[in-house]
């Protein structure tokens, strides 16, 4: 039986931080912690696709990372599996699938842990990453287990992609700031050199833009040395 107050608290959690700024990585990091406790597991973590193949993102402690890591190094175990089809794969016990993916039942033996389920994280068709859940001993996933775990995984979705958007946002007001403050400058030069060479202000521009593509400059910084290095063009 899953721990439902904690389900609802963390899912309203998340409508509250999902419109304010955050950091991804201690909220995701926090989040497996949560999610560990609502299934009453032992660990959860974070694994994503970046150039076609497994990234490491977050785990709620060193053996989860562990396990995170080996399919991180030899891209293959549950969450590659459930990434491949889109389809949460859920093991009973991993220690016995040495066939299917060596290298991480050898780390569960290692770390302790048997039960594993590995959920898609997705936006419409495209599968970007996996939430995986774990336990120390085997265990047979319920109906509930599957659906409890599918919803969390929705909710990492959510503060990646909002992340991302977010991160796409700061970058496009910050080079829209950067092009504001450099056409102030070049305005602000534009105007130096017409009145020291006596020329109207279009002529002005035309020699520093021919001074930039001369000394392959950019011309905002040529507009900064006119101005506080007192460069003549």
């Amino acid at each position: 039986m899953f721990n439902q107050p904690l389900f609802l608290k963390t899912l309203s959690r998340f409508a509250v931080e999902l419109p304010a700024p955050y950091d991804v990585e201690p909220v995701l990091s926090e989040f497996t912690e949560n999610v560990t406790a609502i299934l009453g597991l032992s660990g959860s973590g974070v694994i994503a696709v970046k150039d076609g193949r497994l990234s490491f993102v977050t785990a709620s402690g060193a053996p989860y990372e562990a396990l995170e890591r080996t399919q991180e190094q030899y891209q293959r175990g549950p969450c590659q599996q459930a990434i491949d089809t889109g389809k949460p794969v859920a093991v009973t016990d991993v220690r016995r699938e040495q066939h299917r993916w060596p290298e991480y039942a050898e780390t569960a033996r290692r770390v302790g842990v048997a039960g594993v389920v590995g959920v898609p994280m997705r936006v419409g068709d495209i599968v970007f990453g996996a939430l995986n859940v774990y336990g120390h001993t085997a265990r047979q996933w319920s109906t509930e287990d599957l659906d409890v775990a599918a919803v969390l995984a929705s909710v990492a979705t959510g503060y990646i992609v909002n992340s991302s958007k977010v991160e796409q946002l700061q970058q496009v007001n910050e080079q829209l700031q950067q092009a504001l403050s450099s056409r102030v400058l070049i305005e602000q030069a534009k105007g130096i050199t017409a009145e020291r060479h006596g020329v109207p202000v279009g002529d002005a521009f035309l020699r520093m833009r021919d001074y930039a593509r001369s000394n392959n400059a950019a011309l905002g910084a040529v507009a900064e040395s006119i101005i506080n290095d007192g460069l003549r063009v």
